[in-house]
């Protein structure tokens, strides 16, 4: 048996319905556990730790030796392109990122001017060295980036907003502006995720967190277009890369499945699981989507939701997941629980 089909997350990638199903979770790296915690403290910051290859490699290796997921996903943060490319990026504790915000074509122009944003993102790139490396060989390494309107979206107002009004505004008063913008993300986001493929990474994922605001008239426009084009960017240098794509907003996962450019689609928790795989086209790989407050709630809200999406995605190549990144509350116990669920079902 070779590496990749003894890593049983790639098998499901390449078509294969695997059971017990594969399973890891968003955000699996994070503050819910004591040991990340502690080496935040240490890091001193959440960008040093991002940016620390031996920090990052021990919190993206800590789920890994408690848990044993069938894959591990870089531990860094979206918004490292946007600081690659120039703009201001800072964390306040306790309420999140921030961005120096900027709103014209001419601010555009100048991201990444002044250096080789993968020069910027070597650090990054070294970690994910480092896990394939250290990671046990039968474990999935995931690498990824944000999708150019979900960065966009930090990039115009300069920190998370509701329904993101400040970049639906641009997009209509200025679409140059934000085309602009997407366009230069969409050429930095294929340069950043072919690096971590040369770097180890078996497949990598592209977060459209924000797809929950997309106006249905602009979802060609300004996301799944740019998301084709760095799907079809990195696999025109590396044409064995495997892409999942995770779109945050239900209403258009059907849109992205028909459009036929990802190797597997990502499942929020908003959306109906046995509709949506009814829907798939068949040996289209699916992931999710359990809803992440049902894992903090446990008890019988939990295995109801699992055994859910077991039911609903037997049969099919899937990888189980959460529908969005894991809660800070999360008990250990639950996340056990979990996992002997998924595995003995």
């Amino acid at each position: 048996m070779t590496e990749r089909t003894s890593r049983k997350l790639m098998r499901v990638l390449d078509g294969e319905a695997v059971w017990p199903q594969p399973i890891w979770l968003m955000r699996q790296a994070g503050r819910y556990l004591p040991e990340y915690r502690e080496t935040r403290g240490r890091a001193g910051g959440f960008l040093e730790l991002c940016y620390n290859p031996d920090f990052a490699v021990e919190v993206t290796l800590q789920p890994i030796r408690r848990f044993g997921f069938d894959a591990s996903i870089l531990f860094s943060d979206i918004l490292v392109v946007p600081h690659a490319l120039g703009q201001k990026v800072w964390f306040e504790e306790g309420e999140g990122p921030r961005l120096a915000p900027i709103a014209t074509l001419d601010d555009v122009k100048r991201l990444g001017a002044d250096k080789d944003p993968l020069e910027h993102l070597a650090p990054v790139i070294e970690t994910v060295r480092r896990l394939r490396a250290e990671l046990p060989s039968e474990t999935t390494l995931l690498g990824f980036c944000g999708a150019p309107w979900t960065l966009a979206s930090y990039m115009i107002a300069g920190r998370s907003t509701p329904e993101q009004a400040p970049l639906r505004l641009a997009v209509y008063r200025d679409p140059a502006f934000v085309i602009g913008l997407i366009e230069r993300l969409v050429e930095t986001s294929i340069r950043y995720l072919v690096a971590q493929i040369d770097a180890g990474a078996d497949a990598v994922q592209i977060f459209e967190s924000m797809g929950t605001s997309l106006p249905p008239s602009l979802v060609e426009t300004v996301s799944l277009g740019p998301l084709r084009r760095i799907v079809e960017g990195v696999k025109a240098e590396r044409p064995q890369a495997r892409i999942i794509v995770f779109v945050r907003g239900g209403g258009h996962l059907h849109r992205l499945a028909a459009a036929g450019f990802a190797d597997a689609v990502g499942v929020d928790w908003q959306t109906d699981i046995a509709a949506a795989v009814a829907r798939l086209p068949e040996g289209l790989p699916s992931q999710g989507n359990l809803d992440p407050l049902a894992l903090v709630a446990g008890g019988r809200a939990l295995e109801e939701g699992i055994d859910a999406i077991l039911a609903a995605t037997r049969g099919r190549p899937h990888v189980f997941n959460l529908g969005h990144g894991i809660e800070k509350e999360t008990p250990i116990a639950h996340v056990e629980a979990m996992i002997a669920r998924v595995r003995g079902a």
